[in-house]
């Protein structure tokens, strides 16, 4: 629905131990932090490993694993959230190839809802 608008243009950075970028929910009503199953990153063609990957919505980071049980959390429609990949050592400056694919349970949906975009984005020096 709103896969082109995944990742936030412009916001990907590099960190001391692997990179992080802003991203949007591809669903229109918002939802629980226990609702979104997954976040999968590619970089340059290479899978992500899910234990990598944090996720903030202005909560402070969480893992996915324990995106599971966040009850009390919620990322809301058009909200940033800044998802990071950690231990991979501090991406380097140029362009690189990101997909994100956020894989959601909705309650009214007998299947995931599964929305992917993928980008060309520039790291600074």
């Amino acid at each position: 629905m709103f896969d082109k608008y995944l990742i936030v243009d412009d916001s990907v950075r590099a960190t001391a131990d692997g990179f992080a970028f802003e991203a949007k929910l591809g669903y229109y009503r918002g939802l629980g932090l226990s609702m979104i199953e997954d976040l999968a990153i590619t970089l340059d063609g290479e899978a992500v490993r899910r234990e990598a990957i944090r996720f903030d919505e202005g909560a402070g980071p969480i893992s996915l694993a324990d995106m599971e049980t966040a009850y009390d959390r919620r990322w809301n429609f058009g909200a940033k959230a800044t998802i990071s990949v950690v231990g991979q050592g501090a991406l380097a400056p140029g362009e690189h190839r990101l997909t994100l694919a956020e894989r959601l349970r909705v309650s009214y949906l007998p299947f995931p809802s599964i929305n992917t975009d993928e980008k060309t984005v520039s790291v600074a020096a």
